[in-house]
């Protein structure tokens, strides 16, 4: 038997299934004669569900690196520029209650303790407005570059908001008449094992049967390789992250020229949050919210309150909502034999921070990167696989939790239970400790490439109030100076930026070729 890995078979669409195809196409040569034979299989029977409408800076970089192109990208799937996530009511629920996480990395912030020169100097602002424009730009409503600035590039850092479904449908699109990707229409009715227990073959209501040396499961929550088949094991977090329910509505804008906002736009909730993403057409409205502590009629009630008080003129009780659930948690072994699961087959916790898409691209890259030119390779690199993905999904655990956690709110026992110790991961326990006298640092985290780093746990820290205690001893990295000097620059860099950058609807119009 021949053990060469000539040919893979990626199971479902949607945005797992296409990025997944998109990236092996690219990076082996599908669409010659000698590359990787790469076919995608979706059932017609079955509808994808988009993992999410926010993306982190990531995308960017795999959008470019398999060749698409900006605009197209922007103009087919509805895409509009996102900064950030601004959380509205998580610390104490009172007006005003706001902080921001943005995309720019503080410049010092993680060399110097950036944070006391803060509390000393500019109190008076919030956290990330002192060490980066960004959030004022959001505020702003504006966009993160000009019209000339090049496909990809930035003058302020960026992902997107886009329209899941259409996103979809471009990459199936691109992946077959550039990538070289076979698509089949087809449902999948059976598994082959081989006898040393790997996938020999998938059984095809219409082509019968389908073979490959490696088979991807991105067939959604329902798992059909990796759970139904395989049954590998499923590590649940509902103890640590509460939220398993999601209402979602799409709610069209007033006017064709209203503003998009520059940030998803996340509202605590009694018994969850609500996002708040604005699309060119149209805004994605959800709750996400725990069953164990509100019912859907009481949510449905909370998200129509919310888009009314929001200023939209729609009629909300002609909204149609669609219920999502899900249940948070991660495979331990998402690479069982010659099976790796992407996206939702893979794990998911829940929306908050946009980890879905990004964590599709980690996967997706690593796959491509560490593809196994044998079969007798496979075992190595799975191993290898499972052990870096079990520990990136327990540090978006840890992130997400670091969001509830801090709060101050008692109002609901939502909130108070999740502020509860006996719910906080040890991992975090032990940050918060080190976080008490010192700032997040790169060696608080064993992955060089950890995907929620120092800087985002400081905007998280500091943003909910948290205040570390005085050390008893002088460092270098409290240098005063260092950190207003950057406070200074900051200013300039939001004077500029105030000055010169386009709102964000008028600079998609110009690269959408719609008049302003």
């Amino acid at each position: 038997m021949d053990s060469n890995i000539k040919k893979v078979v990626v199971v479902g669409g949607g945005t797992a299934g296409w990025i997944t195809a998109a990236r092996l196409a690219f990076d082996h040569c599908a669409n010659e004669e000698s590359g990787l034979c790469v076919t995608l299989i979706e059932s017609p029977d079955v509808a994808p569900i988009g993992v999410g409408e926010g993306s982190w800076p990531s995308l960017r970089t795999t959008l470019r690196e398999i060749g698409v192109s900006e605009r197209e990208f922007i103009r087919e799937c509805e895409v509009t520029f996102k900064q950030g996530s601004k959380f509205v009511g998580w610390r104490t629920g009172k007006a005003q209650d706001y902080y921001y996480h943005p995309f720019t990395q503080p410049k010092v912030a993680l060399s110097v303790d950036v944070n006391r020169a803060w509390q000393a100097h500019q109190a008076q602002k919030p956290f990330a407005f002192s060490v980066s424009a960004q959030p004022q730009l959001c505020e702003a409503g504006l966009a993160p570059k000009q019209l000339q600035t090049p496909e990809y590039a930035a003058v302020s850092n960026y992902g997107y908001h886009l329209n899941a479904g259409k996103f979809a449908t471009f990459l199936q699109r691109y992946c077959v008449d550039s990538l070289g990707v076979n698509y089949l229409q087809d449902h999948i009715t059976h598994v082959n094992p081989h006898a040393d227990g790997a996938i020999e073959s998938l059984g095809c209501r219409v082509n019968g049967e389908l073979a490959a040396d490696l088979y991807i499961d991105c067939s959604g929550s329902a798992g059909l390789l990796i759970n139904k088949h395989y049954k590998a094991p499923f590590i649940d977090k509902s103890d640590v992250l509460f939220n398993d329910k999601a209402l979602a509505v799409q709610v069209p804008y007033d006017t064709s020229d209203e503003e998009i906002a520059s940030s998803t736009l996340s509202t605590a909730q009694d018994s969850g949050w609500i996002w708040d993403i604005g699309l060119q057409s149209r805004r994605g409205v959800g709750y996400v919210y725990s069953s164990a502590y509100t019912d859907k009629e009481t949510a449905w009630k909370a998200l129509k309150t919310y888009i009314q008080n929001s200023g939209a003129k729609i009629d909300v009780e002609a909204l149609n909502p669609k219920e999502l659930s899900f249940r948070p948690g991660y495979r331990s072994t998402p690479w069982v034999k010659n099976c790796v699961a992407v996206g939702m087959s893979a794990g998911f916790v829940e929306p908050l921070e946009a980890s879905a898409i990004v964590m599709i691209e980690i996967c997706s890259k690593a796959i491509s990167t560490e593809l196994p030119a044998t079969k007798s390779a496979m075992e190595i690199v799975a191993k290898r696989f499972n052990k870096r993905f079990v520990a990136r999904w327990e540090s978006i655990v840890n992130f997400l939790k670091l969001h509830y956690v801090l709060s101050e709110r008692v109002d609901t026992a939502y909130w108070r239970d999740n502020k509860s110790l006996a719910t906080l991961p040890n991992q975090l326990k032990d940050l918060l400790e080190l976080w008490k006298y010192q700032i997040p640092g790169a060696a608080d985290f064993d992955d060089i490439q950890e995907l929620f780093g120092p800087a985002s746990y400081q905007y998280i820290l500091y943003g909910m109030g948290f205040n570390p205690s005085e050390r008893m001893t002088l460092s270098r990295r409290d240098d005063i100076n260092i950190a207003t000097n950057d406070f200074k620059r900051v200013d300039e860099t939001l004077k500029k930026g105030l000055a010169g950058l386009p709102s964000n609807r008028s600079l998609l119009n110009a690269l959408c070729g719609r008049n302003n």
